[in-house]
């Protein structure tokens, strides 16, 4: 049985009324960005990390360990461990999802459902304290674990609702109204935790408050794209039954990507790289405050610049992108990661200024690095098999981006220095670095079937 999607998912098609259309699906598409952005700089990037390692270190014996499901963990690797965790339970479940979506048509009611399973992980934070480390690390991978699937939807739509010469700026200003949000609430955030007393709160309970309207935002934000977006119909030739057997679509998924051998040597090179992208991004505050022994409002105004800078980031790296091609331009970003990594392992410890330095520097090429992925890889997937290919994307994104977080737990575990940690990091960036040079782009798009825009 062969599938296509319907005549009218073309984002080209039509007149200036398919035009308008097109564009309120995409504006309403990037406040799914400004809706689930928040969970990933308040909760992942500033306050769950810190928070929970003292969570765990309140729990742990004598040596320093806890012991979930009876396994002995160093309790400054239990954050880490529980990242790892939680995207190794997504790789499980989003190719399924992507599978389900293509051949159903329905992306927005599995959105919906990614969406509020995830937000609402995310509000019971405001429960964790004590000693509760399992609950705290059991909403981490729900929470985490949502946000992956919801991602692989949401990153469907791309092709759908734009043009291929539209996709880069689209996907970057998605990132950008991603990172206004989370810079916006982030800066809240430091109003409540620099004046808790003034409020009437411990320090402990304004953070579990960052955490929990983290899930509030995320959840009420969300009913924008699942108002404006709209599911595409999906033409089946030979008839046959909608749903089969998820394992079976994966396992088809799988073996037609292997007639795309270009996008697969992509995806390789984006699941190296990315993998330090993400680990970074969860692992930063933990290493701030563990290592460089920096205050947690010292961490919430370096996040906070990181956010402001990435907005300008995402939209220059956009430009750059207009005028050098996506390609050269994320080789580029990949140099400056690099270099960033290099820095931070020679930051002095109790330095602020330096570590806003390296926070700025974080910033300029986080966004864009991301964004110009995003849309470089809509070029590559075959029409009507967006969840699908998406679902595979998504995996390289946060559902394979285990081992990063692995290494570093495991290299904290073994050395004891997060220095070392955050050094081997490094490696991710440069192997990525030499996978995606050897890509050859214009024929990847031109064999996926798609039409190669000017500068790619």
């Amino acid at each position: 049985m062969s599938e296509r999607t319907d005549s009218r998912t073309d984002p080209g098609a039509g007149d200036g009324g398919a035009a308008a259309a097109r564009k309120r699906e995409q504006h309403g598409w990037y406040v799914y960005d400004f809706a689930c952005s928040v969970y990933s700089t308040s909760v992942l990037t500033v306050f769950l990390g810190p928070y929970l390692t003292a969570v765990a270190k309140a729990a742990a014996d004598a040596e320093g360990y806890v012991h979930p499901l009876g396994v002995p963990v160093r309790a400054g690797s239990f954050f880490a461990y529980s990242v790892s965790a939680s995207v190794i339970l997504a790789v499980l479940i989003m190719p399924l999802v992507g599978a389900a979506a293509d051949r159903s048509g329905r992306k927005k009611p599995l959105l919906a459902v990614a969406a509020y399973t995830g937000a609402a992980a995310t509000a019971g934070m405001f429960f964790l304290g004590g000693d509760r480390y399992l609950l705290g690390g059991l909403l981490l991978i729900v929470a985490n674990a949502s946000l992956a699937v919801s991602m692989v939807l949401y990153n469907a739509f791309l092709p759908q609702i734009a043009t291929p010469e539209e996709r880069d700026t689209v996907s970057s200003r998605g990132w950008a109204f991603g990172y206004t949000s989370g810079a916006f609430v982030l800066l809240l955030n430091l109003v409540l935790f620099q004046g808790h007393d003034s409020f009437g709160l411990s320090e402990g309970e304004a953070v579990r408050i960052c955490l929990a309207s983290a899930g509030v935002w995320w959840g009420a934000f969300a009913i924008v794209p699942l108002r404006r977006l709209r599911d595409r119909a999906v033409v089946r030739e030979g008839g046959g039954a909608p749903a089969v057997s998820g394992w079976r679509q994966l396992v088809a998924t799988l073996k037609d990507m292997r007639r795309y051998p270009l996008t697969l040597s992509f995806l390789l090179a984006y699941l190296v790289y990315n993998d330090g992208v993400q680990t970074v991004i969860s692992q930063a505050s933990v290493y701030g405050s563990e290592e460089l022994e920096l205050e947690q409002s010292t961490l919430i105004v370096a996040v906070l610049l990181v956010q402001v800078l990435a907005v300008a980031g995402a939209l220059g790296m956009g430009r750059l992108a207009r005028t050098y091609g996506a390609k050269r331009t994320i080789l580029g970003s990949l140099v400056a990661w690099t270099a960033t990594l290099a820095a931070g392992y020679f930051l002095p410890a109790r330095t602020p200024v330096w570590f806003f330095a390296l926070a700025a520097m974080i910033g300029l090429v986080l966004g864009g690095s991301q964004a110009l992925s995003r849309s470089l890889f809509s070029h590559l997937v075959p029409a009507g098999k967006e969840a699908e290919y998406f679902s595979a994307y998504e995996m390289s994104d946060r559902g394979l981006s285990w081992i990063g977080p692995l290494v570093f737990g495991l290299t904290f575990q073994v050395t004891g220095s997060y220095r070392d940690a955050i050094i081997s990091l490094v490696v991710f960036f440069a192997l990525g670095f030499v996978l995606l040079a050897r890509v050859p782009v214009r024929r990847a798009v031109e064999a996926a079937g798609n039409p190669v825009p000017e500068r790619v």
